[in-house]
């Protein structure tokens, strides 16, 4: 028989395993052990502020979340002038990145959204006007 001490949803076993092929004596039933305490979990990070949002213009074309996510990078600023297919914000949604690209040339003119915000589905990230 082999031992081992094995941890499920926290509580620790003692466990006595039978090799195949080898004759054994009656199973030995063994009580929890108990676990030593987990480690404390390290506090979240800040949120880093929110550098980069800006209050949306009113005129221009809006480009919106086509899912819910969480934005992971914003890689455009105010000012910066884009074509059609830049990439300008990465939104992370059922735990892939995806790519929100400008569907048009121009300039952007507002930021609605910083690294780490979390977005509904039609919410608007950027302006390009």
């Amino acid at each position: 028989m082999k031992r081992f001490n094995i941890t499920v949803n926290g509580v620790t076993y003692d466990v006595a395993v039978e090799e195949a092929g080898v004759s054994a004596s009656a199973p030995v039933a063994v009580a929890p052990v108990a676990a030593a305490p987990a480690p404390a979990a390290a506090p979240a990070p800040a949120a880093a502020p929110a550098e980069t949002k800006t209050s949306l213009p009113a005129d221009g074309t809006k480009v919106g979340a086509p899912m819910p996510g969480s934005i992971v990078d914003v890689c455009v600023a105010v000012g910066d002038t884009v074509k059609v297919g830049d990439r300008l914000i990465v939104l992370e949604s059922m735990k892939m990145e995806n790519d929100i690209v400008a569907a048009q040339n121009g300039t952007i003119t507002g930021i609605g959204v910083a690294k780490g915000d979390m977005v509904n589905a039609g919410d608007t990230l950027v302006v390009i006007g």
